[in-house]
């Protein structure tokens, strides 16, 4: 309707939000962890390649035979991007024998023992990456597996070394208490954040290096260190508490895999097919709603944690009693970071889980082949790591590097149609002066 100067007067498109519906708005921190968990497999995979596409610039730059031919590129481009190529190729080609199949190696079991050592490597980032993605998913950005882990291999390998019992029950023993260990550790944080607010990103940072400190000093009293030894390394894990190997002496790969398989059947019928998980998903995506509907929040978060830090314990379950069968200071080594990558990559899925913790085991365990066979620093595998990480939180930018549509929004035929019609309009709409006259 005009007024009374004669000017239209365009009426308001919508109405502005109330402040019960501000209210209801989920922080930002859970909307950022929600557009990365969000993301579609299409970017996750893009992200590993543009991941590997820069490793293998900095594999060029790193290369003496790079360097020596860039001084004379102009003369001779056939020499650099000759050189480019063969150190790039035969990188990765290393990278890829010493992780899924070796074709130099003289005999079938030597050339498939790379693949077992990827899938031994992948078994605590699987475990971890499982009890993170709960996290995730139920808003919780759990960062405390490397305190989980130690914890669990703390209790398993207590377990393991100080009792005598029949092999079975021995191993389940000591299994058990893994999971426990991780569990308590983990709860801490949970109880923390359920009775205070506590934020669990600071809580879990500073209960990773407790757990640091903790199994540096345990090591040195009589009751974990070694009779006999001087240095931090606990007594041997007998065999009636170690994982059975599953290929046999020539072999490292033991239960500990199988148990990580399990674990994600376990994890994806827990949170598709439970009520249990139908609040964990519905407190992860609005917390407000979910206390509205009668779900305790401050419940739901302890639990979360709870199955969260006790799948990590069964990761360092799986490193003191199957792979390293002793507890030492490194028993975590930095599994428990990856992890936090493992977790996102896999879209925090039991499946993607799995799939992402076989591919950073085959990162780290294809690294040592490739500094070996090529002399490329094994730091390499380090900034891939790093970059996908990068490119896994930040969806937009590998959208717009490979010129992405956004999810929900329009399609470049749709965009170009309306900029047709915003021309089209504005060509036919009458000018002021126009309109004056």
């Amino acid at each position: 309707m005009p007024d009374d100067a004669g000017t239209p007067v365009v009426p308001p498109t919508a109405a502005p939000p109330s402040h019960t519906e501000q209210a209801t708005e989920p922080p930002a921190g859970q909307t950022i962890l929600r557009q990365m968990l969000e993301s579609s497999w299409l970017v996750s995979l893009l992200a590993i390649v543009a991941a590997l596409v820069l490793g293998g610039v900095l594999i060029a730059a790193a290369d003496p035979e790079v360097q020596q031919a860039a001084t004379y590129l102009f003369a001779r481009p056939s020499d650099f991007f000759e050189a480019v190529w063969s150190a790039v190729f035969g990188a990765y080609s290393a990278l890829f024998q010493g992780a899924v199949v070796n074709f130099s190696a003289p005999d079938l079991q030597r050339a498939l023992r790379p693949l077992t050592e990827t899938m031994t490597v992948s078994t605590p980032l699987i475990l971890a990456g499982l009890g993170l993605g709960i996290g995730f998913r139920a808003g919780l950005f759990n960062i405390g597996a490397q305190g989980q882990i130690i914890l669990g291999g703390i209790f398993a390998g207590f377990i393991g070394f100080t009792f005598s019992l029949p092999p079975g029950l021995h191993l389940l023993l000591a299994v058990l208490g893994a999971a426990l260990g991780g569990a308590i550790w983990a709860s801490i944080a949970g109880v923390l954040k359920a009775r205070t607010g506590a934020h669990e990103v600071i809580v879990t940072i500073m209960l990773n290096n407790i757990a640091v400190y903790l199994v540096a000093y345990l090591l040195t009293t009589t009751a974990f260190q070694r009779p006999g030894s001087s240095n931090p390394i606990s007594p041997p894990i007998p065999g009636s508490a170690t994982f059975p190997l599953v290929l046999g002496q020539g072999f490292r790969l033991h239960l500990g895999f199988l148990l990580a398989l399990l674990a994600a059947v376990g994890v994806w019928w827990l949170m598709e097919r439970s009520t249990l998980g139908f609040r964990f998903r519905a407190v992860g995506e609005n917390p407000h709603a979910a206390r509205t509907a009668g779900i305790s929040v401050a419940w739901v978060t302890v639990w979360v944690m709870a199955i969260a830090g006790a799948l990590a314990g069964l990761g360092g379950a799986a490193q003191v009693l199957g792979t390293e069968k002793v507890l030492t200071a490194g028993v975590a080594a930095s599994f428990g970071f990856d992890a936090i990558t493992v977790a996102l990559l896999g879209r925090s899925r039991p499946l993607g889980t799995v799939l992402a913790g076989l591919l950073f085991g085959a990162l780290r365990a294809g690294g040592f082949a490739m500094q070996a066979r090529t002399g490329t620093p094994i730091d390499i595998v380090l900034v891939v790591q790093s970059l996908i990480v990068l490119f896994i939180a930040a969806p937009p930018l590998v959208r717009a590097i490979f010129r992405l549509p956004t999810p929900g929004g329009p399609t470049r035929a749709e965009r170009h149609a309306a900029r047709r019609r915003a021309r089209a309009t504005s060509s036919t709409t009458p000018t002021t002066q126009e309109a004056g006259a």
